[in-house]
């Protein structure tokens, strides 16, 4: 019988990856819990193979990539327009998260660390998946912004809340990290002047690659600072916005479009990488109990905190509030990170583990179940403009500026 050969294993791979999960999408079933659902069937065939440093690589790049695309995807001109709905949104998120962290302290005996990412990982959205699902989901061009602006600015505080978490432990701790991530903030905008300056005007169409570099640099620094390889990349992300108009080439739609298709490409990886990590103790009869115990606690808590503040706070429809408020559950991503954490570092169950898996696996097919089209996480954003044409009025027609929302 021939052997397997890595080459071919590593082909197959790519080729079950890039196929099962979009053929599946037609039954409503997100690519990414396809792809996670995979690395667990993997591992359940041929024992665990998740330390493979290629498939470490290509894990890394994608939730780089992801986060660098959604931090590229923030307009700041968008969040002032809405910015009093959103730091409405903000407080009662605060509250909630602060609600639901004293909870798990009190009924069960929680520290506080561990509660606060417990939080995070039930409430937060992931802002990087639910952008690239948008265009599928049927919703108006005004329900489009206000997701986008809500789910922004509540991975903008989740962000900020977990690196204060993690680095509380001691005050010098905080206090030299917080240096760190301070000093990635001033260098990272000099970086790229001087790389937009030095090195793009002598290679034309290299922005994209130069962006990519910066944001897994600044992936590294981060996951080093012990924060995990999100919060860099998403600064990456977000300085480029920042420089958009002395460096157009650099975060310009075409270079973002470049970005999101990147990580589509990336990211499956990264789910089944993940799912490889599941251990047995997360495959039980107790867990899958617990986390639809979990769902069914946090999910319509979530639903009504979002839906109550569009109807009654905006005045908008029972109907398109629900449709907001539903586009916004998904957590996958946050979720699977989060989870990782207190797994690693907190050595939490393998039941509370597997737990929040059901919880993240629920929350992130809902929407594609309840509203108008199927979610496609190759985030197809419909035909490319004609020359000539702006492309950001094609690509995401809810952010120009003269739709301002209601």
């Amino acid at each position: 019988m021939p052997v397997i050969t890595t080459e071919v294993a590593y082909l197959l791979l790519i080729f079950g990856l890039m196929v099962i999960p979009r053929a599946l999408q037609r039954f409503r079933i997100p690519a990414p819990v396809t792809s996670f659902g995979l690395g667990m069937v993997a591992t359940a065939l041929q024992g665990s193979f998740s330390q493979d440093a290629t498939l470490s690589l290509l894990a890394t790049l994608g939730i780089s990539s992801l986060f660098l695309f959604a931090g590229l995807e923030i307009d700041l001109d968008d969040l002032r327009r809405g910015k009093w709905p959103l730091l409405g949104h903000l407080v009662v998120r605060s509250f909630s998260l602060a609600a639901v962290s004293y909870g798990a302290m009190h009924f069960f005996g929680f520290a506080w660390q561990v509660a606060a990412l417990l939080a995070l990982s039930l409430l937060t959205p992931s802002t990087g998946f639910i952008l690239d699902t948008l265009p599928g989901l049927g919703l108006t061009d005004n329900e489009r912004y206000w997701v986008t602006i809500k789910a922004v600015g509540g991975e903008l505080l989740a962000l900020l809340l977990l690196f204060t978490v993690l680095k509380s432990g001691t005050v010098e701790g905080i206090v030299i990290s917080s240096g760190a991530l301070l000093a990635m903030i001033v260098g990272l905008p000099l970086l790229l002047l001087l790389l937009g300056r030095v090195v793009a005007p002598h290679a034309p169409g290299s922005e994209f690659s130069l962006l990519v570099m910066v944001g897994l640099i600044a992936a590294y620094l981060s996951y080093k600072l012990g924060v995990y390889y999100l919060m860099g990349a998403f600064l990456a992300g977000f300085t480029a916005r920042m420089l958009r108009k002395r460096l157009p080439a650099l975060a310009s739609d075409e270079n973002l479009h470049a970005i999101q298709m990147f990580a589509s490409f990336f990211v499956p990886f990264y789910f089944f990488h993940k799912g490889l990590d599941v251990p047995a103790g997360a495959l039980t009869w107790l867990a899958l109990g617990s986390g639809l115990l979990l769902t069914a606690a946090a999910l319509p808590m979530r639903l009504a905190l979002v839906w109550s503040q569009r109807r009654f706070i905006r005045g908008e429809t029972s109907r398109g509030s629900l449709r907001v408020a539903t586009a916004l559950m998904p957590t996958l991503i946050f979720t699977l990170v989060l989870a990782t954490i207190l797994r690693e570092r907190f050595q939490i169950s393998d039941t509370l583990y597997g737990a929040l898996l059901v919880y993240a696996g629920v929350s992130t097919i809902l929407p594609s179940l309840v509203l108008a089209k199927a979610m496609d996480f190759d985030a197809f954003v419909g035909p490319l403009p004609p020359a000539g044409s702006d492309p950001a009025a094609v690509r995401l027609p809810s952010l120009r500026k003269n739709n301002e929302p209601a």
